[in-house]
């Protein structure tokens, strides 16, 4: 873990190095995707199953593929009682939060027009769930309720099977939701699947969820076809920390981040010096006892890098150009910066809000955008699985008030058809 000075010539140029650090996929993967795409949508449940005995190395059974219900119960035998517990704690804190997101059709009168929104919920969603190197029951929580809360009838659930086993824990939380979609089935044929739609895997409307490149590569490419939440990248964490925080929190905070990948970033920016070496020292120690030591020392190497400002208002300033996926704010008096935030999927205030409530049970969507996406993207929320129509109605009376701004706009474009609409209504 890396500390640069605002005083340090290197400083400006780790800087950039962060605010340029989304990444396109590379082109062979691009290559690659594009191809098992295209057997998925013209060979349907053979392809997945072709690339599902390829790179999973699970021989699916030809004729249904889908989590029986013996599954599910065997699942429940085999996760600890105390887990099922604290998913459905989860599950409730979740459906909390997002119940208040939920937005009504509308409609208002000008003498005789009637103008509105009609809001409805997607017919089917499809929601993709990390399988490799952790298994991730809360993501399939964070995936699934705001769907279930906007009203979406019809959800299916893609996620790789390690060694021939789903992870037991994803499976109950499904059940706890009422999905009975499960397919075992990941990467960039999962994607395919949802997206054009096969014997087996009926087409959905939208895919959310985060992936590995293959998966983040195959949204991008299927996005026009449905719907998709965001291009997922590493994850991230920026803490900012001034002389008020506990550095063995701040260190923990950015070990918590580290273990995710080996591409994740654990940043911090503070205007102490001796701060950044406390934090430093304390991350040093406590990666011995880690259990992900490897991979979260590995993202520390790559990523890993504590900024040391000349002031908190320039720690907030970068913030906002680095525009992070979770932001925790470890200062004294955190509410009083509140409105200088622009740009984070969610922030953390105070230090007692480690970033791993929010994770798993705070009730916020944990589906952020990640690379500096906040600047424009959102967390995933129950408008993400609603479509708005817009309603209008005329009388004839009121269209003949309006009639001739619309000729003169009509034949202005070029566009004497729509100029004629107008004109045989009045005659």
């Amino acid at each position: 873990m890396k500390i640069v000075s605002y005083k340090q010539s290197a400083y400006k140029a780790r800087l950039n190095k962060l605010l340029n650090r989304f990444e396109l996929s590379e082109v062979p993967v691009e290559k690659t995707v594009r191809s098992i795409l295209k057997d998925i949508k013209k060979n349907g449940d053979a392809a997945v199953l072709k690339y599902t005995k390829k790179f999973d190395h699970l021989n699916l059974n030809k004729k249904d593929f889908g989590i029986s219900r013996k599954e599910i119960k065997k699942a429940y035998q085999m996760a600890d009682p105390k887990v099922v517990e604290s998913l459905k704690f989860a599950a409730d804190r979740i459906f909390s939060f997002h119940q208040r997101q939920k937005t009504e059709s509308w409609s208002y009168q000008e003498g005789n027009v009637t103008l509105g929104q009609l809001v409805q919920p997607m017919d089917r969603a499809g929601l993709y769930v990390p399988g490799g190197k952790a298994a991730y029951p809360s993501s399939l929580l964070m995936n699934a309720i705001p769907a279930l809360v906007a009203g979406v009838p019809s959800l299916a659930v893609c996620v790789p099977a390690l060694n021939g086993e789903i992870n037991p824990c994803i499976l109950v939380a499904a059940d706890i939701l009422g999905i009975k979609e499960i397919y075992p089935i990941g990467g960039a044929q999962a994607i395919g699947a949802m997206a054009f739609g096969t014997r087996t895997i009926k087409r959905v409307d939208k895919i959310v969820g985060p992936g590995n490149i293959f998966v983040a590569t195959a949204k991008r490419l299927v996005y026009g076809w449905v719907d998709i939440d965001m291009i997922a990248g590493p994850s991230e964490v920026l803490v900012i920390a001034d002389e008020s925080a506990n550095p063995a929190y701040v260190a923990s905070d950015l070990l918590a981040q580290a273990e995710h990948d080996e591409k994740a970033y654990p940043i911090c920016i503070t205007p102490s010096m001796a701060l950044a070496r406390e934090i430093k020292k304390e991350m040093e120690l406590k990666l011995k006892t880690m259990a992900r030591k490897k991979i979260a020392g590995e993202s520390m190497r790559n990523n890993g890098i504590i900024f040391v400002t000349e002031s908190l208002d320039k720690a907030i300033e970068i913030a906002n150009l680095l525009a992070p996926e979770h932001l925790e704010l470890e200062v004294k008096n955190p509410e009083v910066y509140i409105k200088k935030i622009k740009h984070a999927g969610a922030l953390f205030l105070g230090h007692f809000t480690p970033e791993a409530v929010g994770d798993y049970l705070a009730g916020p969507n944990h589906v952020l955008p990640t690379g500096g996406t906040a600047r424009f993207f959102s967390p995933l929320c129950v408008d993400d699985f609603i479509k708005k129509t817009s309603i209008i109605s005329y009388s004839r009376e009121a269209l003949a008030r309006v009639s001739d701004h619309v000729i003169r706009l009509a034949n202005a474009e070029g566009l004497t058809g729509h100029a004629h609409s107008m004109e045989i209504r009045r005659k």
